[in-house]
């Protein structure tokens, strides 16, 4: 049989594909890479080398002559490192900037820490810190062992229960960064010294921590209930996922 001419209707709609130059590709590739990896930096302005004027022997040489100036005797490397143009703020000031409390965080929110040595306890929000922006709490530490100490917002999960505070942020003003700072050993100390001493607590802080859980328990004890739910463990079972939950 004789195969039947190709007509718009029998003619293959699929074309072959068009090979592309290898130099097109190659430069959609590295437009494409620097624009990813971010490396481009910024045109720097280049002032144009100063010219020269030599003066040059000979009655028929025009007696002087403009030169361009000696060029560097050897070429930068290809592996030189330069200076990579990164659009970021100056750290002084970044670091004056407060972070914004969250709006489901105000004075007397039951929180959940997820992070550090006391992860998985409730304790109640007090108040944020002026210059850091950490976050001030207490567990109370008769009911849970958390005592006063500075949080960041960024690992804990603000609860719906809330604990009325009344007129304690009359108290809580001598709470602040420098109330928390520690007094740093000198390098040489910690080296000749054969047994580090066991660290005490001073009994200043042992008396503002029973001040404040003084009032914390009265308004706990008020409602029933919360201080079994301040000491109980936050944890997660199979098949329970945080993000579907309301806390």
């Amino acid at each position: 049989r004789v195969p039947a001419p190709f007509t718009s209707s029998s003619r293959p709609t699929k074309r072959p594909a068009v090979m592309r130059s290898t130099s097109v590709l190659a430069g959609r590739y590295r437009r494409w890479n620097s624009a990813v990896k971010g490396a481009r930096t910024k045109d720097v302005k280049v002032d144009a080398p100063a010219l020269k004027v030599k003066q040059v022997a000979g009655a028929k040489n025009g007696g002087k002559r403009t030169v361009l100036p000696a060029g560097a005797k050897y070429y930068p490397a290809d592996d030189e490192k330069k200076p990579k143009y990164v659009r970021v703020k100056a750290k002084a000031l970044t670091s004056l900037v407060v972070p914004k409390l969250r709006s489901s965080i105000t004075p007397g929110t039951v929180m959940i820490l997820l992070s550090g040595r006391f992860r998985g306890k409730r304790v109640v929000f007090l108040k944020q810190l002026e210059k850091s922006g950490l976050l001030l709490v207490s567990g109370p530490f008769k009911v849970n062992g958390v005592p006063l100490r500075r949080v960041n917002q960024a690992y804990v999960i603000a609860t719906s229960t809330k604990v009325e505070m009344g007129d304690m942020s009359k108290d809580l003003t001598k709470f602040d960064d420098a109330y928390f700072a520690r007094t740093k050993a000198k390098k040489g100390d910690e080296f000749f010294a054969e047994k580090a001493a066991k660290a005490e607590i001073d009994p200043k802080r042992v008396a503002d921590q029973k001040a404040v859980d003084d009032k914390l328990m009265a308004k706990i004890s008020a409602k029933p209930l919360l201080k079994e739910y301040l000491t109980a463990h936050f944890s997660l079972s199979k098949g329970e996922l945080p993000h579907e939950m309301k806390f």
